[in-house]
């Protein structure tokens, strides 16, 4: 139906109209009142089926059940809001927890880091973000940033949060190069790498002498090994024995250290006339730390005072029993001058490696250790390496400690170029890009883009490790370093022919540091003096100490030009002695009071303008002018502090002395308080060169 028109629509035939209620025929408007009204008329209620008048929204109720439309009943009641604040908030903590425990479970049970670690790195080794350790580390007190480094006890408070362990590792350990695997038939026999140990002139090297038959001590610069020598022997019928030959010098120590650790067995010579020393106990101690068999060479049995019995007895007290009296130790009765007992030992060697089933991989990439590196004129860097696993070939690419390079070419311990070199072979090597450290591990890579990323990874290493030694000054340690500027220093520049000599070098230096003084190395590395360490010991004002090298023409002239002393040494505790003897003679000396005699006042005089002269006799000793004097009255001493004597008179001449009973008339300095009857006790001062006492010595 048209509610404006007059039209209604039309139905069909089969519809009954009479049930169709009747709807005036009139134009409808719509009024603020609920009903319709017509065009002038009143208003008009809506009528409904039944005829009755009822509001318009009840009447359509049945018209929209007719029509199958639902309505619905708010919820908006206090309590259907409030349970459903309560499940939101229920929801919310469990899904934290759930998050709480899959960031938990996504952190690994353990951790590998160095001395320090930067938040970034942290953060990435346990699988966080970084802004959650920053949090944790503010809750602590601590202002950090995302690159700042923290130490491995804060990292292990953080980590220990999150049920995680810290393992400190070292800076190869935290960049690992993979070995390959080993297969039971790669494996091969291979030939017993031997360090020779012992006291300082107890015949190592001539022991070496005899056995490759060769002059080597006679090279050494006082007669004794300043650095590691590795030789390849081939005994005839016998096979092939490595020997490593170690300094014997107290200064060594870490020297010998590096050969226990990378040897088979360990031949301990000990001198029949000299017995167990300080440095054979040292070397007994570093081949138990590295778990290695003892043979032990009782060398200049040759000689009358001669007592092996002694030396057994001395090393059966160190645990080193013989076989002969029921222990385990191989003893060797040899004359090494004399070329006695050497067939003997080799056998025991061999004996001793075959019940060790020496085994390695010859069939995978190199690895091994660096004996020493140095600069050679002409060859650039050159470094010692002993291979332990592998083979190493010319155009291999290795890291070097923390330097990658690659082996542009080989040589054996004789000078001979190799192609290349399998297990247990020393050999030298050239093309590497910096010196590396003696003792640093030696590692062959895939190829050139691994060794450059393992190197530049260890170089990053290192560098936040040396960061981590700059001393900071902070409220904490202010008074300290207040107190350091009274500490005189000495700086040295140490150059020499091999890392390791200058490794031991800078150590033996550094222990002479004590409260007053103090040994700064500024520079110290493996090569000939060049215009640079030249330039750097005149801007700190440094010693320049060449050890077993020398400067180069242009850099003696410079040092002639900057008055730069530099010192030429072949010996190592010749430098050692020098350099006591020049920090000795910074010290200031010892003041030491001496008392020279004893004066009785008689009478007293006032004099105008001077004060009060003392007539006084010399009672024993002699008192001298510019002397000091300690006045006592009644045998208590009057002044606090020793008093200086102004003047000296006898009778009205000035004198420089008085014996021993004399008379003589005393002015005494700003003390005019003297009365007939004291005592002057005269001192006087001497100065004495002090020793240098270290650390060590105390």
């Amino acid at each position: 139906m048209d509610i404006r028109g007059k039209t209604i629509v039309d139905l069909p035939d089969q519809v009954d109209t009479d049930q169709i209620p009747t709807v005036p025929e009139v134009e409808l408007h719509s009024n603020s009142s609920g009903g319709f009204r017509g065009p002038g008329g009143p208003r008009t209620p809506f009528r409904g089926p039944q005829g009755g008048n009822k509001p318009p929204m009840q009447d359509m109720a049945p018209i929209n059940q007719r029509t199958n439309k639902k309505s619905f009943k708010k919820k908006n009641n206090a309590n259907y809001k409030k349970r459903n604040a309560e499940e939101e908030k229920e929801f919310q903590i469990q899904k934290r927890k759930q998050q709480a425990a899959a960031k938990l479970a996504a952190v690994p049970k353990s951790i590998d880091m160095m001395e320090v670690i930067t938040i970034s790195d942290l953060a990435k080794k346990m699988n966080l973000k970084a802004g959650e350790i920053i949090a944790k580390l503010l809750k602590m007190g601590m202002m950090v940033t995302i690159n700042q480094q923290i130490d491995h006890d804060t990292a292990e408070i953080i980590c220990s949060e999150y049920n995680c362990k810290v393992n400190l590792v070292s800076l190869y350990d935290e960049t690992l190069i993979v070995s390959e695997p080993d297969k039971d038939e790669d494996l091969i026999d291979r030939a017993p790498i031997v360090t020779v140990m012992g006291h300082v002139d107890h015949g190592k090297t001539k022991l070496l002498d005899a056995i490759r038959s060769t002059k080597v001590a006679e090279g050494e610069y006082g007669g004794i090994t300043q650095h590691i020598g590795a030789y390849k022997v081939n005994l005839p019928e016998k096979g092939e024995v490595v020997f490593l030959d170690t300094p014997g010098h107290a200064a060594f120590s870490m020297m010998r250290a590096r050969g226990a650790q990378v040897t088979d067995i360990v031949i301990l010579v000990v001198a029949a006339n000299d017995g167990v020393m300080p440095q054979t106990r040292e070397a007994i101690d570093h081949a138990r730390a590295a778990n290695v068999p003892i043979i032990v060479a009782i060398n200049k049995c040759d000689l009358p005072e001669a007592k092996p019995e002694r030396v057994m007895q001395q090393l059966s007290d160190l645990g080193l029993m013989p076989e002969a009296w029921g222990g385990q130790t191989l003893f060797c009765e040899i004359s090494a001058l004399k070329n006695i007992g050497i067939d003997e030992l080799l056998d025991s060697i061999l004996l001793e490696a075959e019940m060790l089933e020496l085994k390695v991989n010859a069939s995978c990439r190199a690895e091994g250790k660096i004996i020493e590196s140095r600069i050679d004129q002409g060859r650039g860097i050159v470094a010692s390496i002993l291979i332990e696993r592998g083979t190493l070939r010319q155009g291999d690419h290795y890291v070097a400690g923390i330097y990658p390079g690659r082996v542009r070419a080989m040589f054996d311990d004789k000078g001979n170029k190799i192609e290349e070199a399998g297990p247990s072979t020393p050999v030298e090597i050239i093309g590497l890009s910096d010196i590396p450290g003696a003792g640093d591990p030696f590692q062959v890579t895939e190829d050139e883009r691994q060794a450059r990323q393992v190197g530049n990874k260890r170089q990053e290493l290192e560098r936040i490790g040396d960061s981590r030694n700059v001393k900071k000054v902070t409220l904490d340690n202010l008074y300290s370093k207040i107190k350091e500027g009274t500490i005189q220093e000495f700086n040295v520049i140490i150059k020499g022919d091999v890392q390791g000599s200058v490794e031991a070098l800078q150590g033996a230096l550094q222990k002479l540091s004590n409260d007053e003084i103090h040994l700064n190395v500024i520079r110290a590395s493996a090569g000939a003096i060049i215009e640079s360490d030249v330039t750097l010991a005149s801007a700190s004002a440094a010693l320049v100490i060449g050890f077993n090298v020398r400067p180069t023409p242009r850099a003696q002239v410079l040092a002639d030009q900057e008055k730069i002393e530099i010192r030429k040494y072949n010996i190592i505790y010749d430098v050692v002695d020098d350099i006591r003897s020049a920090m000795e003679g910074m010290l200031s000396p010892e003041v030491r009071e001496v008392e020279i005699g004893t004066v009785e006042v008689r009478d007293t005089f006032k004099v105008p303008r001077t004060g009060t002269i003392a007539g006084c006799m010399v009672t024993s000793g002699k008192v001298k002018r510019n002397a000091f004097a300690r006045v006592f009255r009644e045998d208590l001493q009057l002044t606090a502090n020793k008093v200086k004597i102004t003047s000296l008179k006898r009778f009205k001449d000035d004198a420089k002395e008085v014996a021993e009973g004399f008379e003589c008339g005393i002015g005494l300095e700003n003390f005019n308080d003297l009365r007939v009857g004291d005592i002057l006790e005269v001192i006087e001062t001497e100065e004495i060169a002090r020793k240098l006492e270290t650390k060590s010595e105390k």
